[in-house]
């Protein structure tokens, strides 16, 4: 346990009466508290002084964190009270952190976390993950490299007694995940017929293969270490934990669901409401994606009977450094059209890397956000799955999503308004719906503009926005099982089952199927995230809307577009109200 978790009060003595802290100032005391118990997060932040640390993730880990919500929202409530408490500032801030921490303890008194095992999500990706965003230039660096390798083993024992502890009290990950992960440990292994298998020494002996002469004994040892833990705890998944919980349910039932999309959307939902408004989105995009093919493959019989021409006949690059260049190149171009039109861009802002993948990734396309100080820039990174040869109808929107201007632009807006927010509302109180609401808002946007130029990047654009329409359907749909409904093409009158969403998504998506299936355990494994994509869309578009009413004429949308992106983070339950005053 932390020293700031050692008091009472995280934040240290009390303060004058005078200097009491205002909301803002406890949403950052407990930031700098956070940092302590989660290096991963200082990391991210640009703490130096986390980058050879792990967390605890062992059930004392997790309750420790617990604590540190629980006295933060103690100070909170003193904070509100406090004159000047209730101003537009600290109230938009003190309502995101009363939010946040409540949705988290919610999950942490579940005890969730005694059975985090998913493809994309969990202590396991994060300890990898972080690597990947580590400061790498000097010796110094390399340094604190080696240090955190070196921590894998106990942070990964920390983990395995979680999931232990879970194991006993019958609180059971889905089968899914723990087969896929199981697969995910053999290519970071290195092991023979994985995607990563040309690296025989493992994933985290050629990541340290990239460090300084000068400390090479020392990071080849550490690496080796980090992978004789990943062996070990692949090994106990494999022969102690997927015997132990066979035959647990893939889905999550009601309540478990409810509770998970207060946490993905920072919102009360109601699920059968946004059930029908997946459908409704389904049917009006298959419209629109019939219109689109006909101009593409006039004798398509289905969207994705054209989307499967293009992929040997339409626009494609070939090549991985060639595309994760023309990539760079298509956030390049973004930048400039957008900066001075659209949107006002700080230079900080402007900057932003492409980047592949390390093997062993789930299939989708991610970003990872710059630190506060700018010194790693904002960066996307595109998972190949083995591929050379990339066609670009479905990249393009893709890229506009998590690059420009989607993530990159929200998240980093967001680290250079930090120091007018607070810390937290720009970091680590991110609602995943507003981020990735805004995300899908952006491609809509870059249609709006006329940036789909072509034919078929407009029907690639149409079946990403189909995607995120079935992943509503499905994700509510299988976790309640729900009825499909009567006007539906694919089993009207049947309950949604894991195995009929897989079928549905896949025959209405242009993804390959390793794509869909990656995608459905994704779904099984993170219940509510999914949807967060199109129901926050949904909540920008009514923001905008009611914006523009408001002002009619005088409307300014790049004034406008600023203005959002420096809100800093909020749920949907008060996203819409936030835009609509702008």
């Amino acid at each position: 346990m932390s020293d700031a978790m050692n008091s009472a009060n995280p934040a240290g003595p009390a303060a004058p009466a005078s200097q009491a802290p205002l909301p803002r100032q406890v949403a950052d005391t407990y930031v700098d508290a956070l940092v302590e118990l989660d290096p991963i997060s200082g990391t991210y932040l640009g703490v130096p002084e986390s980058h050879g640390k792990l967390p605890d993730f062992s059930p004392a880990g997790q309750e420790a964190l617990a604590v540190l919500s629980r006295t933060t929202l103690e100070e909170l409530t003193a904070a509100e009270a406090r004159p000047g408490g209730d101003s537009d500032a600290e109230r938009r801030c003190a309502r995101l952190l009363r939010e946040r921490l409540t949705a988290e303890l919610a999950i942490h008194e579940s005890q969730e976390g005694l059975r985090a095992i998913s493809n994309l999500s969990s202590p396991l990706h994060s300890v990898r993950g972080i690597l990947t965003v580590m400061p790498s230039e000097t010796e110094e660096d390399w340094a604190a490299v080696a240090q955190r390798l070196r921590a894998v083993p106990v942070a990964l024992e920390g983990y395995r007694a979680s999931l232990a502890e879970g194991l006993s009290r019958g609180l059971f990950a889905g089968p899914r995940q723990v087969s896929t992960v199981l697969g995910q440990l053999a290519e970071w292994l290195g092991e023979e017929g994985s995607e990563g298998a040309a690296q025989a020494r493992g994933w985290f002996a050629d990541f340290a293969s990239g460090g300084p002469e000068a400390l090479r004994g020392e990071l080849d040892g550490a690496a080796g270490e980090a992978t004789r833990a990943i062996a070990e705890l692949r090994e106990w998944l494999r022969d102690v934990y997927a015997p132990g919980i066979a035959g647990a349910p893939e889905t999550v039932g009601r309540e478990r669901y409810a509770r998970w999309a207060r946490y993905w959307n920072g919102a009360d939902l109601d699920l059968e409401e946004a059930y029908a408004y997946g459908w409704s989105e389904f049917h009006r995009l298959l419209a629109e994606m019939r219109a689109e093919a006909e101009k593409i493959l006039p004798s398509a019989k289905t969207p994705w009977e054209a989307l499967r021409h293009l992929d040997t006949h339409g626009e494609a690059i070939e090549g991985v450094d060639e595309i994760r260049d023309w990539l760079q190149g298509l956030m390049d171009q973004a930048i400039e059209e957008l900066d001075g039109t659209h949107f006002e861009l700080a230079e900080e802002v402007r900057r932003v890397e492409s980047r592949i993948a390390p093997p062993g990734s789930a299939a989708a396309p991610y970003y990872t956000q710059p630190s506060l100080d700018f010194s790693r820039p904002g960066r996307t990174w595109l998972p190949t799955m083995g591929e050379t040869r990339f066609p670009v109808y479905d990249l393009v929107t893709t890229w506009y999503h998590e690059g420009v201007p989607g993530h990159h632009l929200q998240l980093a807006q967001w680290a250079y308004v930090a120091d007018r927010l607070s810390r937290y509302q720009t970091t680590v109180g991110m609602v995943s719906a507003n981020a990735e609401g805004w995300a899908l808002y952006a491609e809509r946007l870059m249609d709006e503009l006329g940036f789909l130029t072509t034919a078929e990047r407009r029907l690639g654009y149409l079946d990403a926005q189909m995607m995120r329409s079935t992943r509503v359907i499905v994700d509510i749909g299988m976790h309640l099982e729900l009825e499909i409904p009567a006007d539906s093409p694919f089993h009207p009158g049947e309950r949604w089952t894991p195995e009929l969403a897989q079928e549905f998504f896949g025959m209405h998506s242009g993804r390959p199927a390793d794509f869909v299936e990656s995608e459905l355990v994704r779904y099984l494994g993170m219940p509510g995230q999914a949807i967060g994509y199109k129901l926050g869309e949904r909540a920008w578009l009514e923001g905008r809307a009611a914006a523009r009413r408001a002002h009619g004429d005088a409307f300014d949308a790049k004034a406008w577009h600023m203005a959002a992106l420096s809100l800093g983070s909020l749920g949907l339950d008060d996203l819409v109200a936030e835009l609509s005053a702008l």
